[in-house]
């Protein structure tokens, strides 16, 4: 298949010339304090173009990023997520960004081993702390380096008190042994877990996928026969795109719930801005500049090419990860399509088979008022992909 131009993106009906680069009320502000970190996970995204480790500090000023938020994000409300990298090897930038913007929510995405360095007025300042934890200790450490789980965990628990909002655990589901038990037992550390599968190429041969699809199935089963909310945001996900299909497409423009078509925004250190953390090493994703102040609309959009809109899954998936999508049928990749994406698809349609299942619609109409709020306005959907 022939890679296709980036200019041949088909627009939306609803762009237009005049039309904001952002869709909808919300931004999110994905500042990367740094590209440096302090681990070598075996599937570090960064790790593609050598981005990581390619920039050691913020280069532009706090004025440009005045002048760049005055101009460009006026009037939208606005949060910010500490990303890296680890970005608390630059504590003093998410300091200064916390003290110049008290109005904006914030967020950090950590490896979690240095938890313990932050003080409490940055700790009670964010409203989720997303903990990238692959499992269990075993495999968590398998991925991350020995006791790294172990560390975590520590410093997890030493600064629960003083964390103004919620714990996630993010985990990266690559490992074909993750079991149910590990995934389940997050859920007593976490407030909340969210887990995306692994965008590997050799993680997804029949015996993986089938795997996989048992311990969704138990997932599944677990947050229908419980009485409380189960904690896991992709079923959440999933049952609430269902149930209360509006909700799939009221903050994202009817687009990708990855939310790089539409509203977040990834700054490097060095002030370019791509709509996805995993794409930076392509010069033809960026869309903006904080330090030449401009932006333009993200140029991962919906394409002829995907299928997306003929998949049983859409009503609920509502194409999950553009930058798959992207490699997959826009650059025509088809190894990559193959072995990664038409895999994950599945599984993400399974997931949906599997909730059907159990009917969600009478699970809603007989949870607690409380439930369907949680499940509803959960406000940890805005900082995740939702979808696996």
């Amino acid at each position: 298949m022939p890679i296709v131009e980036l200019k041949n993106f088909s627009q939306t009906s609803a762009e237009t010339a005049n039309e904001s680069p952002i869709l909808g009320t919300r931004v999110e502000l994905q500042l990367l304090t740094t590209l440096r970190c302090n681990l070598n996970c075996t599937y570090c995204s960064l790790g593609v173009g050598e981005v990581r480790g390619s920039q050691q500090d913020v280069t532009y000023s706090m004025e440009q990023l005045d002048a760049f938020i005055a101009k460009h994000l006026r009037g939208y409300e606005t949060y910010v997520t500490f990303y890296g990298g680890e970005p608390t090897l630059n504590r003093e930038f998410m300091i200064r960004v916390m003290e110049r913007y008290p109005a904006f929510r914030f967020q950090l995405q950590t490896n979690g081993t240095l938890l313990d360095r932050l003080a409490e007025p940055i700790l009670s300042r964010l409203s989720n702390i997303l903990v990238s934890i692959d499992g269990g200790e075993t495999t968590t450490d398998s991925h991350r380096g020995r006791g790294i789980y172990r560390q975590v965990m520590k410093h997890l628990d030493a600064i629960r008190g003083q964390l103004g909002g919620v714990a996630t655990a993010r985990v990266t589901w690559s490992s074909e042994d993750t079991s149910f038990e590990e995934l389940d037992r997050l859920t007593k550390h976490f407030d909340y877990v969210y887990f995306q599968f692994a965008h590997k190429d050799d993680v997804y041969h029949p015996e993986a996928l089938a795997k996989k699809r048992r311990v969704l199935a138990k997932l599944v089963e677990k947050f229908f026969a419980i009485e409380k909310l189960y904690p896991v945001i992709p079923l959440m996900g999933v049952v609430r795109n269902k149930v209360l299909p509006a909700r799939a497409r009221e903050l994202y423009a009817g687009l990708s719930q990855c939310r790089v078509s539409t509203h977040i925004l990834n700054v490097l250190p060095d002030g370019k801005i791509y709509p996805c953390p995993d794409m930076m090493y392509l010069p033809q994703m960026q869309q903006g500049d904080v330090v030449g102040n401009w932006l333009k609309r993200s140029p991962l959009q919906p394409h002829p090419s995907m299928p997306c809109e003929s998949c049983e899954a859409f009503a609920f998936c509502r194409r999950n990860c553009m930058k798959n999508l992207y490699r997959a049928y826009v650059q025509g990749d088809e190894a990559y399509r193959r072995k990664v994406v038409e895999p994950v698809c599945g599984l993400v349609r399974f997931l949906g088979e599997e909730v059907d299942r159990h009917d969600p619609h009478g699970w809603y109409a007989r949870a607690p008022l409380a439930t369907r709020k949680a499940l509803a306005d959960c406000e940890v959907y805005e900082y995740v992909e939702i979808m696996p």
